[in-house]
This record gives C-alpha cells, sequence and structure tokens, in this order.
C-alpha cells in the first residue's frame, strides 16, 4: 500500500509581485533567517530584470532552462547499486532549479549576491551559465543510466 500523500505548506505570494516563485526564490536566498535581507537582494535582482522586460517571465524561462525533466535515483537490487532514470515531479523539478540557480549564484565570489544573482538568473535565461551546466549533466546521467529504467517500478 502506498503512502498518504503530503499536503506540503506553500509559502503566501510575496507582496510586491504577488507570485508564489518569487516568494519561494526569496526563503532560497534567505540565509540564518533574515528574510528582509533575502526580500532586498530578491527585489534589486527584479528590478534590474524590469530594464529587459517582465521581470516574471524572465524569472519562469531561467527556472524552466535550469530545471531537470529526468533524474537518477539509486535503487539496490540484488546486492548491486543501480542508477536509475526517474521523471522529476513538478515541484521538486521548481525547487531544484531555484536550489541549483542560487547556489551557482552563491557560489560566485567577490561580487555582491544580488549583481551574482541577477548574473546567474539571465544566464539561465539564455540557456547557460551553471545551474544549466547542472541540468544538462543530470540529463546526460539519466541518458547514459537509460539501460537500467526497467528498475523503476
Amino acid at each position: 500500500m502506498r503512502r498518504p500523500t503530503k499536503n506540503r505548506k506553500q509559502p503566501q505570494p510575496d507582496e510586491v509581485y504577488g507570485s508564489f516563485k518569487v516568494a519561494k526564490l526569496i526563503n532560497y536566498v534567505m540565509e540564518r533567517g533574515k528574510k528582509d535581507t533575502a526580500r532586498k537582494i530578491v527585489y534589486k535582482v527584479m528590478d534590474e530584470l524590469k530594464k529587459e522586460g517582465d521581470p516574471l517571465v524572465i524569472l519562469e524561462e531561467a527556472l524552466e532552462k535550469a530545471s531537470p525533466s529526468v533524474e537518477v535515483r539509486s535503487r539496490r537490487v540484488g546486492g548491486a547499486n543501480y542508477q536509475v532514470p526517474r521523471e522529476v515531479n513538478p515541484a521538486r523539478k521548481m525547487s531544484l532549479g531555484m536550489r541549483w540557480i542560487v547556489e551557482a549564484a552563491e557560489g560566485t565570489k567577490g561580487k555582491p549576491m544580488h549583481e551574482s544573482l541577477l548574473a546567474e538568473i539571465k544566464a539561465a535565461h539564455k540557456g547557460e551559465g551553471a545551474a544549466v551546466t547542472k541540468k544538462e549533466t543530470t540529463h546526460r546521467m539519466a541518458e547514459a543510466n537509460k539501460a537500467f529504467a526497467h528498475f523503476a517500478w
């Protein structure tokens, strides 16, 4: 019998854009509970994105290009571990894309967070950058382990 599904708690939409994704991005940027600082960083990035068009559309497209559609999961069968390719749940897809963009921005040293986050979102929007590279690596691993797809049940 399957486990019951969990009712995941959604954050309230942010007050400026009314978007759940912006609210989630603020939560991913936040460190040590400093939400106000995270809001300032994200809203600064969104203001910069306004110069190039609708910031919500740009963020949406960047997340789409940085989010994986398949991933590999370890599965133990008969004493051996196999990397089994699985399709990614839409909620996990969005959170992975967001997490990879923020981690790539945090990995950029010597620049303020809002500048590196802006650069990473712009790069992901163009289809390049560290988050998109990570997605491509994940897809390559899934493709390489396609032979073990029959273990996914």
